[in-house]
């Protein structure tokens, strides 16, 4: 009965453990808020990687199912908060720009980028949402 117990701990320890890596991996660099609200019209936070390019902001869905990208798709404008300025968007979905965006999230995420790619699936069906500024 001890050793199952020992066993019990040590698999518990070692899932907790991972758990906090991906923490970390998701966490250290820089991370967005987006805002957007539920069917029932509750507000949801999503914490999200970005990166720039050429004068634009991406975001990245791993691979279309995620529940905030299926909001911003059902409902349009969306806000996301960066460096502590909130700002309303559109987004744009730039599939063609799928190899380029996973490159630069790589560059600036480095091995977080690579953890949650291999625990989430690899990053070809990715789908980068360029965001439009809403008037």
């Amino acid at each position: 009965m001890k050793i199952l117990f020992w066993s019990a701990g040590i698999l518990i320890g070692l899932f907790l453990l991972g758990l906090g890596v991906v923490q970390v991996a998701s966490e250290r660099v820089e991370v967005v808020e987006m805002h957007t609200l539920d069917d029932q019209g509750e507000p949801m936070v999503t914490r999200l990687w970005v990166v720039d390019d050429e004068g634009q902001q991406y975001l990245r869905s791993g691979n279309g199912t995620s529940l905030w990208f299926e909001r911003i798709q059902e409902n349009g404008n969306f806000e996301v908060t960066r460096n502590g300025k909130t700002a309303v968007y559109t987004g744009v979905l730039r599939r063609d720009k799928r190899d380029h965006i996973n490159a630069l999230m790589h560059q600036k995420y480095t091995w977080g980028d690579s953890l949650i790619s291999a625990v989430t699936g690899a990053r070809d069906k990715a789908i980068p949402v360029e965001l439009h500024p809403s008037l």
